[in-house]
């Protein structure tokens, strides 16, 4: 148990899925604050998607990189 290594088993499309999903969700909160009053530029959100993709994929990369191969079949 002490010296496993934790792996990440992520597919490209899961994770930009993952991102489009959580960009929406911070654009509409934007959107909402915006009607309420509270005007906030565009640039700073896109930096942060940027900002946070990266780091997603440089999690990825660092749990055990990308699921390229299907898993074996363990019944047969």
């Amino acid at each position: 148990m002490g010296g496993d290594r934790v792996s990440l088993d992520v597919t490209r499309g899961g994770l930009l899925v993952g991102l489009a999903i959580v960009g929406v969700i911070v654009y509409e909160l934007r959107t909402v604050l915006d009607a309420l009053g509270l005007s906030l530029p565009i640039v700073p959100y896109l930096a942060a998607v940027f900002v946070l993709a990266g780091a997603a994929v440089w999690a990825v990369i660092l749990t055990g990189g990308w699921r390229t191969d299907p898993e074996p079949d363990e019944t047969g």
